[in-house]
């Protein structure tokens, strides 16, 4: 058990995945990294106002002129698409998705036999956290025991509290730190919570608001990395400082004991516990970048760092063996190669003696068309949830007698599969399966026995049939093949008028597989449109190499993907460009941008979901630095000079037919600058240019802060999108 974060945690939490990574109509990710940067000019992370750009008054997020110009445009907007008929059924159809009280109540174990879960429906729009003997959930049981009810207390303390997330004290775990966000800001309250008494500790640890990284030492020791002073933070936003918080104490009496390098994307001082909550080791992490971390160990012989790439990420300590995935391709110091995306492992303290001398073992090695998904223990097995070609595999991974073994386990084939919750007291875990046509159903395994039992399916949320499901392959510029699903009816006439939606993301190495989403199905499949998701590059469907294959100054090869799987829909006749529209958020949505201003000719509508727009300034902008990794920086003059040809703020042209947008955002992200999404449709406004315009005042960057307000959200989109290419 890591008290980090591993790679892919840390990048639902700082960076621009969570929204790209599925459509937004299936999303309920939570997270639990948080920054104090303020959203204001006196920002430090925000340049000096550039006087060439009469639009930048738009990154004051509060500001009185900036949020005229919001008010204006979502009055114009909401006037135009909530008088069309379809959307009071839209937003009707999509609240009885998300309110259903027959969905399967996503578990997670917990101590002493118990399982959570976090629950919102009509009557708990904020949500409550709730818990039951194991053996009762498993037989099927709804008697639960509410822990925490989010909505009485948002009601007692007059705050529109959005829960994101809990932290408990191992082993017992019966003291937790609740994470607390006013209207689904990044930014969150830390407060302990006694789970015995189901109340907030009186006196207990309690932190203000912040982008920060906590951490149990011990029962009466917090690790917190925040911002301790005004500006004490990283380009990115981020915290670099931890210090050790007695219970008891003010912030002011807190001890440092780690700082990183202001110039680092992050930094923080954490633990590694096994898999029963022992404490094992501290540890102290830099991260350089977004896909870098420099680890420090702290030994009794004091600080130790191991001869490891930066870009190895340790995953588990798993029988006193630290397990490392690896970004890039490695050779040891006896010139042993360890190929890119692989799992290896070592003895964790013999190399921390003699770190000269590290020699790890390959736990596994993914082919070119694998990639290592996600990593989880129970108490004797270690478990890998594994993509190839797109479809899910998990193995059970057993360390006996110095030897590594893996084992698959019997789950449907060529499903979408994903780890839920692991049991740490037992080798059980929760595994889930979906498709694009298959509701998600959710197993029971048993890692050490490798059985596997059906437990719940969830109940249909569309019509499904008729319907059919089938993967292609588009060419790209350069010759690579690049897939894509293509959802639709089995009678489709393939005469090019089928309104056809386009969803992709394209960067950070994140995968996207099928899945399935009642609110597709019914907004948009039932009524006779076709859905499509290209796997383009950027993504780690194929493992690093697929990613880092359109990274920065390469980024272009995403693009022409993206525009290659449009160009075969086309050619294949299930579209046309008057019934072709796309989709995306996030850096999905700098994707969208970028497909906007490169080939308008090839869509009739775009979505454009809580974007980066402006590639020139994303690095000023609050956790904008954080991602030069990826995109590179704008201040070098490479790097600066190619992110300006494809900066979508920077490439509208006068005299161009644009397709009409639809920009949607949150006031309250503060993640991905509004500004953004406001410069960008301002800017459009100035040149006389046809766009709508969106912005929530809740949200944070999932753009709506409850389920009404994602409800609301889609039945917008999804009015939009029938207006542009169904009518």
């Amino acid at each position: 058990m890591l008290s980090s974060f591993s790679r892919r945690a840390l990048t639902a939490a700082a960076s621009l995945l969570i929204l790209g990574a599925l459509p937004l109509s299936t999303q309920a990710q939570m997270t639990n990294i948080t920054t104090t940067a303020k959203q204001t000019p006196t920002n430090p992370n925000i340049a000096k106002a550039d006087v060439a750009d009469p639009r930048q008054y738009l990154e004051e997020v509060e500001g009185e002129k900036a949020l005229a110009w919001v008010k204006a445009q979502n009055e114009r907007s909401l006037a135009h698409l909530t008088a069309d008929p379809r959307f009071a059924q839209n937003q009707a159809d999509m609240l009885k998705i998300v309110e259903a009280t027959d969905r399967i109540p996503s578990p997670s174990f917990s101590k002493g036999g118990h399982v959570d879960n976090f629950w919102q429906d009509k009557d708990h729009v904020r949500g409550i956290w709730r818990r039951m003997k194991k053996v009762m959930y498993l037989g099927g049981s709804n008697s639960w025991d509410t822990i925490l009810d989010f909505d009485a207390l948002a009601k007692a303390e007059g705050k529109n509290w959005v829960y994101k997330g809990a932290s408990c004290l191992p082993p017992e775990e019966t003291r937790c730190l609740i994470n607390l966000s006013n209207g689904g800001k990044d930014a969150v309250t830390v407060r302990e919570f006694d789970v015995k008494t189901k109340t907030f500790v009186e006196g207990g640890f309690s932190l203000p608001e912040g982008k920060q990284v906590v951490t149990w030492k011990d029962a009466d020791t917090l690790y917190v990395a925040r911002e301790w002073t005004p500006g004490e933070v990283t380009p990115s936003g981020y915290a670099f400082v931890t210090k050790a918080l007695k219970r008891g104490q003010t912030l002011d009496q807190a001890v440092e004991i780690h700082r990183g390098d202001k110039s680092d994307m992050m930094a923080y001082r954490t633990v590694i516990r096994d898999v029963a909550g022992r404490y094992v080791i501290d540890i102290a992490e830099r991260r350089p970048t977004f896909f870098e971390v420099d680890t420090t160990y702290y030994t009794d012989k004091g600080e130790v760092k191991l001869p490891l790439p930066l870009t190895s990420e340790m995953n588990a300590y798993y029988k006193g063996q630290a397990v490392f995935s690896l970004k890039d391709s490695w050779t040891s110091a006896k010139g042993t190669v360890f190929k890119e995306g692989s799992v290896i492992a070592f003895d964790l303290f013999a190399a921390l003696k003699d770190p000269k001398n590290l020699e790890p073992v390959v736990v596994f090695a993914p082919n070119d068309h694998q990639s290592v998904q996600g990593m989880g223990q129970t108490k004797n097995r270690l478990v890998l949830q594994v993509l190839s070609n797109v479809t899910g595999q998990v193995m059970v991974v057993n360390y006996e007698g110095g030897k590594w073994s893996l084992t698959p386990l019997r789950l449907p084939e060529n499903s979408t599969l994903s780890l839920g919750s692991l049991d740490d007291e037992t080798d059980e875990l929760f595994v889930w399966s979906s498709g694009y046509l298959q509701p998600s159903s959710l197993y029971l395994a048993d890692a050490g026995w490798g059985t596997v039992t059906n437990l719940k399916a969830s109940p249909q949320r569309f019509n499904a049939e008729g319907l059919k499901v089938e993967q292609h392959w588009a060419t790209s510029k350069d010759g690579t093949k690049i897939p894509y699903f293509l959802v639709m009816k089995k009678d489709t006439k393939l005469d090019g008028n089928t309104p056809t939606l386009l969803y992709a993301y394209g960067g950070f190495e994140v995968s996207l597989t099928p899945s399935y989403s009642g609110g597709i199905g019914k907004l948009w499949l039932e009524k006779g449109g076709a859905y499509v998701l290209a796997n383009i590059r950027g993504g780690g469907e194929f493992g690093p190499k697929w990613h880092e294959a359109g990274l920065k100054t390469h980024r272009q090869v995403i693009y022409d993907d993206f525009q290659a799987v449009a160009e075969d829909l086309i050619r294949t006749k299930v579209t046309s460009p008057r019934r072709l529209g796309i989709m995306g958020g996030s850096n999905g949505g700098l994707l969208m941008g970028v497909q906007l201003t490169q080939r308008p000719d090839l869509w009739n509508a775009v979505v454009v979901q809580v974007p980066l727009l402006d590639m020139m300034r994303f690095h000023t902008l609050l956790a904008g630095a954080s991602w030069q990794g990826e995109y590179g920086r704008p201040d070098d003059a490479t790097e600066g000079a190619f992110l300006k040809t494809i900066s979508p703020y920077h490439n509208l042209k006068a005299g161009v037919k644009y397709p009409e947008p639809f920009f949607v955002t949150s006031t309250k992200d503060d993640r991905v600058h509004p500004g953004h999404a406001r410069k960008m449709a301002a800017l459009m406004e100035d040149m006389g240019l046809p766009f709508l315009y969106y912005e929530n005042t809740d949200g944070g960057h999932s753009a709506a802060a409850n389920l009404k307000e994602t409800a609301k959200r889609n039945a917008l989109e999804y009015t939009y999108l029938a207006q542009k290419l169904m009518d």
